[in-house]
């Protein structure tokens, strides 16, 4: 576990003996879906070259999908297909769903992780910009809508990611307000800024370490390397 030096919210990093890192106790825990709780990259990477094809487009290695596909549908589709993007949509969609059950992979120590935190009566709940209605079904297909509160998908909310308005529907019935209180937990920069947006804190998770630079304009409070480290990283907050 590792800690990551942010720029605006470095006062409530408190590094602790051992390396230890103490966050305030999050009352919500806000996760990122893809590649943050489950492996997808195959997946999307796929369904995108699939896509990319019937157009006549570039197909994409799988390092590009990973560092062009941020944005959700709505919002990344019309730059890439201009007025075809809902035909584009379509097609993806298409073969997205032939696939993803099938393909569907959990991270080692999500559902330990999750199991875990939902014991301990934190409120978790998703915001991604996978389709509301696959990331729900998903969820559903691994048992973890029983941990789950909300799972606020693309084009549930007003806006999509890094727009602050799904994790306010994703708190919604909840009784907890957007801030200090509640993590958001993501392996990607569109993450940090939607839980910085929001004025949560933020939490990256993912096996790499930040490039130079990388996190500069929404760093995050901590980084840690994968759900286990994750899961030591909120109980050492709740002692």
């Amino acid at each position: 576990m590792t800690l990551w030096k942010p720029h605006r919210v470095n006062e409530i990093c408190i590094e602790m003996t051992k390396s230890e890192i103490k966050l305030p106790a999050p009352k919500a825990i806000i996760f990122d879906w893809d590649n943050t709780l489950v492996d997808t990259w195959a997946t999307i990477h796929d369904a995108m070259n699939t896509t990319l094809s019937h157009f006549g487009n570039e197909t994409w290695t799988l390092h590009e999908a990973r560092q062009k596909v941020r944005k959700s549908m709505r919002d990344s589709f019309p730059t890439l297909f201009g007025k075809r993007w809902h035909e584009a949509a379509e097609i993806f969609y298409d073969r997205y769903n032939t696939i993803h059950m099938k393909r569907l992979k959990t991270l080692e120590g999500a559902e330990d992780m999750l199991r875990s935190l939902h014991s301990e009566g934190i409120y978790l709940a998703i915001v991604s910009n996978k389709l509301g209605e696959y990331l729900r079904l998903e969820a559903k297909h691994l048992g973890w809508d029983a941990y789950l509160k909300n799972l606020v998908g693309a084009s549930d909310a007003l806006n999509d990611k890094p727009a602050d308005d799904p994790i306010h529907m994703a708190l919604s019935g909840s009784g907890i307000k957007a801030g200090g209180d509640v993590w958001f937990a993501g392996d990607a920069d569109i993450d940090l800024e939607c839980g910085s947006n929001a004025g949560c804190i933020p939490v990256l998770i993912r096996e790499e370490n930040p490039n130079p630079g990388e996190f500069d304009a929404h760093p995050p409070a901590c980084h840690v390397k994968n759900n286990k480290e994750f899961k030591e990283l909120v109980y050492n907050s709740l002692d």
